[in-house]
């Protein structure tokens, strides 16, 4: 399993960023390589909550599914997914701060089976330049209200 972390200052009230993200069609908006998301599941979303995402990662498009794994409103939202042997959990989490508030993202990578074990590596060193990413684009389009 490997672990990768990202934080930064947002321009909104915890809230406000929570509402944004919990809002699953949001996703291509702020988080990195996602292309589009759609909720499987009827509204409203919580725990158990399912979306479909279509994700390019390394030149290639992959249709994941998401699973909403923990969703306390205006604290944390938690994603999980798995594809091509390899489970991903996300956790985002804010709290209030001076200006807004501030966002921690994290993922947890873990292989699937023994064969996925080496890719590990690999999908945390690109997840980790995703996560940065992925907070720089949230806080870009909560400053556009």
């Amino acid at each position: 399993m490997r672990r990768v972390d990202a934080s930064r200052q947002l321009p909104a009230e915890p809230q406000r960023a929570f509402d944004f993200v919990a809002d699953l069609a949001n996703l291509p908006r702020w988080q990195s390589g996602i292309v589009s998301a759609e909720l499987t599941s009827p509204p409203p979303v919580g725990i158990g909550s399912t979306a479909h995402v279509i994700r390019e990662l390394m030149g290639q498009r992959i249709a994941v599914d998401l699973t909403v794994t923990a969703y306390e409103p205006g604290q944390r939202i938690g994603l999980s997914s798995a594809a091509s042997g390899i489970g991903i959990e996300a956790m985002l989490e804010l709290e209030p701060a001076a200006a807004g508030c501030l966002a921690r993202f994290s993922m947890e990578i873990r292989a699937q089976n023994v064969f996925m074990k080496p890719l590990e590596g690999t999908v945390a060193g690109a997840a980790g330049s995703d996560l940065e990413t992925s907070l720089e684009r949230l806080r870009t389009a909560l400053e556009a209200g």
